[in-house]
């Protein structure tokens, strides 16, 4: 018997890849075609961003605790985010959450520390990356991180909400993108967080000037596994 995984989502193409992973893969530990009930709440996206622009995260918390009551309703039995940004809310939502949380930013800095990794470069929107949903997280693990500088938070940030999250994948965004892990790599990272769910769209492993550390397909795997009380998958 699995448990329901309900999907607490922001953007479209995160979540969708969130949701097509784990009914994928779910297939490596349940049989063909099989996986764990899946359930997926998206508000709109443009009133969480108008709560964003203006830094208003309980707002934000108040949007997430709304998906998370439609979710349980309907018989989820834990929650995922497949949005690093959000989880800056997440202070927020746990006190009133009616279900358990899978929060990202400790899965992914889990698996680093599994992996043996010491200094971490943190892509992601400028939200995420100026916060301290990750800082948290891998100083718990004893690894040290290095974010973007002011002018590469910027340009992330515009690549994130003005094309990805709008599906245009541009090859010189892409570009730009690996500028900014390959400075990352230049000031002594060892790999770099992919710290918004719709970056793996466009770097890996194989095009990625760095290892990568795929916070999508983490927490998706981290929800399979809880989903049929098994270990982790991690690629």
């Amino acid at each position: 018997m699995t448990q329901h995984i309900g999907i607490v989502a922001c953007s479209a193409e995160g979540a969708s890849l969130c949701y097509r992973t784990i009914c994928v893969e779910g297939a490596a530990l349940l049989g063909p075609h099989a996986h764990p009930e899946v359930s997926v709440h998206t508000p709109s996206l443009a009133d969480t961003m108008a709560c964003i622009e203006r830094d208003d995260w309980t707002g934000v918390g108040e949007i997430m605790l709304d998906s998370a009551g439609k979710l349980a309703s309907i018989g989820a039995d834990f929650l995922i985010c497949p949005d690093n940004t959000l989880h800056r809310a997440l202070g927020h939502v746990l006190p009133r959450s009616p279900l358990p949380w899978l929060h990202i930013a400790e899965i992914v800095a889990a698996e680093a520390a599994k992996r043996g990794l010491r200094r971490l470069g943190l892509t992601g929107t400028k939200w995420l990356v100026e916060s301290d949903v990750y800082p948290e997280k891998l100083a718990t693990h004893g690894l040290a991180w290095e974010r973007p500088d002011p002018a590469e938070r910027e340009e992330l940030n515009r690549i994130i909400m003005d094309e990805l999250v709008m599906s245009m994948f541009k090859p010189d965004s892409t570009a730009a993108l690996q500028a900014v892990v390959e400075r990352l790599k230049q000031a002594g990272c060892d790999a770099v967080i992919l710290g918004c769910t719709e970056l793996p769209l466009v770097l890996d492993g194989r095009n990625s000037p760095l290892p990568t550390l795929d916070s999508t397909r983490l927490l998706a795997r981290a929800a399979l596994a809880r989903a049929v009380n098994s270990e982790a998958i991690t690629r």
